[in-house]
């Protein structure tokens, strides 16, 4: 419909202009006019989402559902740009997520240094402060990869939501070391929550001085219960698991604590059966989450879009698939592209009906890529599960249902895709 004939038909008014566009075949009720016939909400102190987007949740698994032990997923599928909202950021604790009464908080940091500190919150918060927007990424992100056969109703969320983007506000960490003042011989700092579980994790000192933020805000606002009130750690780049919510002590030391959750937990199995501690890094991770499982698309152009990130630094570049990575396509990433952050990417796609199967690699600023489901699994073991990065594929089916397109193991590859050039439809140039 062109402008004129919108402003004309909008112009004729109330009832006389409503029956004149159903007269004309337009998608227009009653209800598409009810907001202009009642005053709206008053103000708010708080504001809160609309009651029509109530559906948009984390994704909680039945197995872990638990005050023990749980986690739930960022719907990464339904989210927009690049930072996720506070109340959707993905969760993961030990011990169930505490109540802090923050006129209560301490923290310490003792051990090898001259000056142990008792910082209060405000104590905290007098200290020069930095915003900086990095990811969070759960070290058992993707662990669904590691089913053999993989799960075919696979969606966005439940491959790769154990991942969010945050814009975080705190202190250097290394402001604090150096007020404490650090004694020679150190090498490691064991930080400490104050959950159930005082959940414990050894971070070696060099990282500790060169971006780890002690975070008091989230987003612009004072950090959740779930994601750490009132303080936690930020490690860029590395595994979420280190990441001490709730943080209450910092014992500066010259030995890594061998903690439960850096030798029973959170170490990888290489395919060789030998077994590495303190892999902290996430490497590069893609996923498009439009179109993507769960989702149904129709015939026709179509905006393919996704995020990538990496802990070794920036996104330079994402590629797309369409015949399974015989050849790829550059997709846009929209800026900022920042280091340690989600970046979106994007790729103008018509699609004319067939069969296709679309991968999503993304690489970084040190050259690091994303291995296939094939090479991953030459590197690391089927019974490992912990970071798994390899492509996440996504199967277009003829009626438009979007399905996982992983395929098993050992299994040859998917049936016709379409020929190279078509690629099951067209890549249109921006």
């Amino acid at each position: 419909m062109d402008r004129r004939r919108f402003f004309r038909i909008l112009g004729a008014g109330g009832l006389l202009g409503l029956l004149k566009a159903k007269a004309q075949g337009l998608p227009w009720t009653e209800e598409t006019f009810a907001p202009t016939k009642t005053l709206g909400a008053p103000l708010a102190e708080y504001g809160e989402r609309s009651p029509f987007e109530t559906g948009v949740v984390r994704y909680i698994s039945p197995n872990l559902r638990t005050r023990h032990s749980g986690a739930s997923f960022a719907p990464l599928e339904k989210l927009e740009g690049v930072i996720t909202p506070n109340g959707l950021h993905f969760e993961r604790h030990h011990a169930g997520a505490p109540q802090v009464d923050p006129r209560h908080y301490r923290l310490v940091i003792h051990g090898m240094v001259e000056r142990p500190l008792v910082l209060t919150l405000e104590d905290l918060k007098r200290f020069p402060s930095v915003t900086r927007t990095y990811f969070i990424e759960c070290a058992g992100n993707g662990q669904n990869g590691y089913r053999n056969p993989p799960d075919p109703e696979l969606t966005a969320t439940r491959s790769r939501g154990l991942a969010s983007n945050a814009s975080w506000t705190g202190v250097p960490l290394a402001l604090l070391l150096k007020e404490a003042g650090v004694k020679p011989g150190a090498r490691w700092l064991i930080p400490e929550g104050m959950d159930a579980a005082m959940y414990t994790r050894s971070l070696p000192l060099e990282k500790a001085m060169e971006d780890v933020l002690v975070a008091y805000a989230q987003n612009g606002e004072a950090l959740r219960p779930e994601q750490g009130y009132p303080v936690r750690l930020v490690v860029p780049g590395w595994e979420g698991s280190i990441q001490v919510k709730w943080l209450r002590r910092i014992l500066v030391t010259d030995l890594p604590a061998m903690a439960k959750d850096e030798t029973s937990e959170y170490t990888d199995v290489t395919a060789d059966g030998r077994v590495l501690a303190f892999t902290w890094v996430m490497e590069p991770q893609s996923i498009i989450t439009y179109p993507s499982g769960g989702q149904r698309v129709q015939p026709g152009f179509h905006e393919i879009r996704g995020l990538a990130w990496s802990g070794f630094g920036r996104i330079a570049k994402v590629e797309v698939s369409f015949d399974e990575g015989r050849t790829w396509r550059k997709a846009v990433l929209e800026p900022p592209v920042e280091p340690y952050a989600f970046v979106r990417f994007k790729l103008p796609w018509y699609w004319d009906g067939k069969e296709v199967v679309l991968w999503s690699r993304a690489w970084d600023e040190k050259g690091n890529t994303q291995p296939t489901r094939e090479e991953f699994f030459r590197r690391w073991s089927r019974n490992n599960r912990y970071h798994y990065n390899a492509i996440q594929a996504w199967r277009i089916l003829p009626d438009g249902r979007v399905v996982n397109g992983d395929r098993p193991l050992g299994q040859g590859a998917f049936g016709p895709v379409g020929p190279v050039g078509g690629c099951g439809g067209e890549v249109l140039d921006v």
